[in-house]
Order: structure tokens, then sequence, then C-alpha cells
């Protein structure tokens, strides 16, 4: 089976040695995105639900750029720091995710990349 990497300029690069996504037939493997705003570089800064909206649209961008939308996600993994966030950022999350919410789990971590509050990632299927 063929891959493809897929890069989106609107989200931000890796910071180590990996893709922002693997295409593999018709499922992509989006890597973990965290609160970094791709048009300035920074981290963005505030409450946990305005970090989370960040990850979001880096994962919106990613999955853009291969074709597809959150309607096509079937499996997400929340990383966070501190699951006394897990109400605002379940909020967040949700707003994404209007009908058919994917499968997922979310874990604490005692560290993030940056030392972010949340990451996550995600699985796509073109249909």
């Amino acid at each position: 089976m063929a891959t493809n990497l897929i890069e989106s300029k609107q989200a931000p690069a890796p910071i180590g040695p990996y893709s922002q996504a693997v295409l593999a037939g018709n499922t992509l493997y989006v890597s973990g995105q965290i609160a970094l705003d791709q048009s300035t570089g920074q981290l963005v800064q505030g409450d946990i639900q305005t970090e989370t909206h960040q990850v979001m649209k880096n994962l919106q961008f990613i999955l853009q750029e291969a074709g597809m939308d959150f309607s096509h996600v079937v499996k997400c993994s929340i990383f966070v720091k501190d699951l006394g966030n897990f109400v605002a950022i379940n909020e967040t999350y949700g707003s994404y995710f209007t009908s058919n919410p994917p499968a997922r789990e979310t874990v604490e971590v005692s560290r993030l990349p940056k030392d972010v509050n949340v990451e996550i990632s995600c699985i796509a299927v073109k249909w």
C-alpha cells in the first residue's frame, strides 16, 4: 500500500522527526497537535479552551489538506496535563463534532511538548 505524507502550510511544522500526517490508502493518521499558531510561530496562551481551539484548528488544517474534515474522524487521542480541565476541554472539543463523535480516549500525562496543557491526535477515513 502506498503512503503519502500530508503537510499543511497552515498548521505548525513538526517539532521533531515526524510528519504532520500520513495517508495510507484511505486512512489518515494525524500526529498530535499542540496549540502552536503557525502564522506567529508562538504558542497560543490563555485558558484551556483557547488552547484547545488552536489544537482543533491545527487538526482541521491538516484534515483539509487531505481533502477531509471532522466528519471523517473515527478516533482521537487526547493527552492532558491536568484532568481537572476535562470538562472545559471536552466542551471545546465537542463543538467540532456536531454529530457522530469519534471514538476517543483522554489520558493525563506528566508533561507534553513545549509544556502545553493539551495535545490531540486523530485518525480519519475517507469514505
